[in-house]
């Protein structure tokens, strides 16, 4: 495993590792919302699989995540970050690459597609539509005070590289705000959409039902009867569809 570092347009610092495989294909891992490249482990399990069939496998922490430079969070700087990353595996010799994006990672995979590289992508409790919270459940009124008056608001964060993160209004707007015929009809590589149907899923799930037609024909849904959004205790499933995807269609 080998740490990496690279800048995203803006010039901050990504940082990231690069496990090796055995091909000439990569995979880039995109973590979900306040989280990190480990993403509570499920990536790193994951990566070693991935990496086990040949694949060299990216994981990399968002600007503002991880071991990443500080910045608010926002899904325009996510995707910055990511076609940052697309852009320096291109320059290492990378032409075939892979997405997998869990979560809010999911959605950066989807505003990121490049067509040339781009030639599959696997995206697990995707919000692949206009999803509105309720963030009071959330947030502490004291953070949504916070939010009001400046813009941002800081949460704590388990994370082993730091002790808090920064979310800017326009990441919570962002949520709600995608126009989905036109972010999948723009997606022409064959997709793999994995749902759970518990908690969160019960919102994100209808959502890719209704969102399929939109897909390219040899995209699929794969629904994991009583999986949360997490997909805790069903990540065998999770792992499976993943590896089976890879070698019919990477």
């Amino acid at each position: 495993m080998e740490k990496i570092t690279f800048r995203n347009n803006q010039g901050l610092k990504l940082r990231g590792v690069l496990q090796k495989g055995t091909n000439d294909k990569l995979v880039i891992m995109c973590h979900g919302f306040r989280s990190n490249r480990s993403s509570r482990g499920r990536f790193d399990r994951f990566a070693e699989s991935f990496q086990r069939i040949g694949y060299h496998v990216l994981r990399f922490d968002f600007g503002g995540c991880g071991e990443s430079e500080d910045r608010p969070l926002s899904l325009e700087s996510e995707v910055s970050d990511l076609t940052a990353a697309i852009d320096d595996a291109v320059s290492n010799g990378f032409t075939e690459i892979a997405l997998y994006g869990h979560s809010l990672g999911a959605r950066v995979c989807l505003e990121s597609y490049q067509p040339t590289y781009i030639k599959t992508m696997i995206l697990t409790g995707a919000g692949t539509g206009p999803v509105t919270y309720d963030w009071k459940e959330e947030f502490t009124p004291s953070q949504l005070e916070e939010l009001k008056e400046t813009g941002y608001l800081k949460q704590p964060v388990q994370d082993p590289y730091r002790e808090e993160i920064v979310i800017s209004k326009q990441m919570l707007v962002d949520f709600e705000q995608v126009d989905q015929e036109r972010l999948l009809s723009s997606i022409q590589c064959p997709l793999l959409v994995v749902h759970g149907d518990q908690g969160e899923e019960e919102i994100l799930l209808p959502l890719t039902q209704k969102g399929m037609k939109y897909l390219s024909p040899s995209s699929h849904l794969t629904i994991i009867e009583g999986a949360p959004h997490s997909f805790e205790g069903y990540l065998d499933h999770v792992e499976k569809a993943a590896i089976d995807w890879f070698h019919k269609h990477f």
